[in-house]
């Protein structure tokens, strides 16, 4: 089989939903969907977070983020964190976890490398659009960085299965992009149960159309997407904004601007990008 009829092989096994998982993912979900339960409390929701040591660190660690610490007091354990982050961010978390695991059986080191720099490009998207949406967008801060941690996921479902398909990585960004990108990505985010309002977003960056400044989640997203400092390592689509164009990128808000804006963030995107990676 070629790369392309490989590409399309596998993007009509996730439009079909049948999606080949590693069976730890399996677990996180049924967990992700205990915590999404509104009959579950924080008591509880604790108990399940302990259960998955990987969510447990990610949980503490965002709740001392300078984003969620205001007050610069660090909590210690995991019942302190689920009641300072809340059960949104918790979910968000879950699936951070989800999109790692995709990746978690990959041996090859090429792939292990790829998949590693697509983490840390997600990690940084998703802690920019918290910060661009609670300050410039002004759509719901933990919903953008929601949208950001699983806005790659197609991608690291792909980079899970190129070692069934030697070559599959070697083509160009049309071929990807004209059979792979949203498929596969639409058939992934739908088995993890995104809710239609990222779906949306995720569609409007896979289509590149944003506003400026940005109105909506999916301008958020894209204009994250252009200003993370960790490019994704996957197929870069045709009129991408460039590392060296996204630093011009600048516009007024309120009575401040962008560059202003970012600048004042450093410390709290960074501490958030950490507590992530």
């Amino acid at each position: 089989m070629d790369r392309l009829d490989a590409l399309k092989s596998i993007a009509a096994q996730a439009i079909r939903g049948e999606l080949s998982f590693p069976t730890n993912v399996d677990a996180t979900l049924r967990l992700q969907q205990a915590l999404n339960d509104p009959e579950c409390h924080a008591d509880a929701a604790a108990r399940l977070v302990q259960a998955e040591p990987l969510l447990a660190a990610r949980t503490v660690a965002i709740a001392n983020s300078v984003t969620y610490n205001r007050s610069g007091a660090d909590v210690t354990n995991v019942r302190a964190a689920v009641q300072r982050v809340g059960f949104r961010t918790l979910g968000a978390l879950a699936a951070a976890v989800i999109v790692r695991q995709l990746s978690s059986e990959i041996t090859d080191p090429q792939l292990r490398a790829k998949a590693d720099a697509l983490w840390r490009h997600t990690a940084h998207v998703a802690a920019l659009a918290q910060v661009i949406a609670r300050r410039v967008s002004f759509v719901d801060p933990e919903t953008a960085m929601f949208a950001g941690i699983v806005h790659e996921v197609g991608g690291f479902y792909l980079l899970s299965r190129a070692h069934e398909y030697p070559g599959l990585l070697d083509g160009d960004a049309d071929e990807w992009l004209e059979h792979g990108e949203v498929a596969i990505g639409r058939g992934v985010l739908l088995r993890l149960g995104v809710p239609a309002p990222v779906m949306g977003s995720i569609e409007a960056m896979w289509n590149g159309m944003r506003a400026l400044p940005p109105e909506t989640l999916g301008d958020t997203l894209l204009l994250a997407n252009d200003l993370s400092p960790v490019p994704s390592p996957l197929l870069e689509r045709p009129g991408a904004t460039t590392a060296a164009a996204a630093i011009s990128i600048d516009f007024a808000v309120g009575d401040g601007t962008l560059a202003r804006i970012m600048e004042e963030s450093a410390h709290e995107v960074q501490s958030l990008t950490a507590a992530l990676i």
